[in-house]
């Protein structure tokens, strides 16, 4: 079941982490949280970004490790992208990288020091209830709409598929691999599976551009072979 509550953390601060959990799911609120809540068997990033799209606020345990690690800012980029709301729980007395900064900055930080942390759990979890109760239950507003490409409604091709990645991955980076398969996997046709990958993109003139790309790429082949 989706989870409202995304926890996001650096591997050294997993103690705290766990910690926040159990207080705020003690308090009534569904947390989703790796490794715990990743199924058996399945694709650690798909996972990720399967439950950051399903939650409806992230929260950000934020230290001198999470400040340096990539796993963290991809997680809190997605986030953004998602129009999350964001509540950084800093439980060291540090600023945020310029990669962070950029996306943080706008944010209200919840400092949980010094300790004891009960009190700054307690806290974060009046925070939450504003933050999950003054949002609403319906998707984002103002999302994209974008034009359908051009392109005829086929089979997908796998070397087209490799081509869409490549494009989408020049503004998303190694997440794009993720989203492509997941998107062939639930689109039967192309021009479905390229438009639910534009809105992924930030920007109309982005949606656009890899729209515009998708046209252009060739399909010689179905992927069944039939």
């Amino acid at each position: 079941m989706p989870q409202p509550v995304f926890v996001s953390y650096s591997e050294p601060d997993r103690k705290c982490a766990l910690e926040l959990v159990a207080f705020a799911e003690s308090a009534g609120f569904g947390c989703w949280i790796a490794p715990r809540d990743i199924s058996p068997s399945s694709e650690w990033a798909a996972e990720i970004i399967d439950a950051i799209s399903a939650a409806q606020v992230m929260v950000l345990i934020f230290s001198s490790n999470s400040n340096g690690s990539p796993q963290v800012r991809r997680e809190v980029e997605r986030a953004v992208h998602k129009q999350l709301t964001i509540l950084p729980f800093r439980i060291e007395n540090v600023l945020p990288s310029k990669s962070l900064e950029y996306f943080l900055s706008a944010q209200q930080w919840l400092d949980a020091f010094p300790p004891p942390l009960e009190p700054h759990y307690e806290n974060l979890c009046r925070h939450l209830r504003h933050a999950l109760g003054g949002r609403p239950a319906a998707g984002p507003a103002g999302a994209p709409s974008i034009a359908p490409p051009t392109q005829t409604q086929g089979p997908i091709d796998a070397e087209a598929l490799r081509q869409v990645e490549l494009g989408l991955a020049a503004y998303l980076g190694p997440v794009a691999k993720v989203l492509v398969k997941r998107a062939a996997g639930r689109c039967a046709h192309w021009d479905d599976m390229v438009r639910e990958l534009a809105t992924e993109l930030d920007g109309e003139s982005h949606r656009r551009e890899f729209l515009e790309a998708c046209r252009t790429i060739r399909r010689p082949r179905p992927i069944s072979g039939t």
